[in-house]
């Protein structure tokens, strides 16, 4: 699995939010809340979802199962006028990433992300960057429980 190293412009972001650890999981918690509003968003940059983490500057260095950080259920749009009343914003700012790509589903992303963050980065000419944490779940995106699912993964990197 061999990663696109990219650049990306800042990108905003709109959707909900919520704090959670691996240990108190709350994923599924937070897309029931943004799915059913997505139909008022109107100005998304394309149809492409965002489930994003923004971690503590030590939490990879620190971490247990009961490390806090904010998980977002989000959709990129051009600009932040006209945003749904109780929708929250986000920023990603530009920066180098590593792009995955994951096939599988749910139970098998522990499979990816140990080769991202035990093997690949640990031996590659970079280090974890504080920014967000993303994947993106496009048009192959199938579902968290279809084994043939597949979305970006998205690691911040300098």
């Amino acid at each position: 699995m061999i990663p696109k190293i990219v650049n990306i412009a800042p990108k905003k972001l709109i959707g909900f939010s919520i704090e959670m650890s691996l240990l108190d999981n709350k994923t599924q918690t937070i897309w029931q809340l943004f799915m059913p509003r997505l139909k008022e968003i109107k100005n998304a940059v394309s149809a492409d979802l965002f489930s994003l983490q923004n971690y503590p500057e030590n939490y990879f260095t620190n971490f247990t199962p009961e490390t806090l950080f904010t998980k977002w259920a989000a959709i990129e749009v051009n600009d932040f006028e006209n945003t749904p009343e109780g929708f929250e914003k986000l920023v990603i700012p530009e920066g180098k990433y590593a792009v995955f790509l994951h096939k599988g589903n749910t139970e098998m992303f522990t499979q990816t992300a140990q080769y991202i963050y035990a093997e690949w980065l640990p031996n590659s000419r970079f280090q974890l960057d504080n920014k967000p944490h993303f994947e993106v779940l496009g048009d192959n995106y199938l579902g968290h429980e279809n084994p043939e699912s597949e979305e970006e993964v998205w690691v911040p990197i300098k």
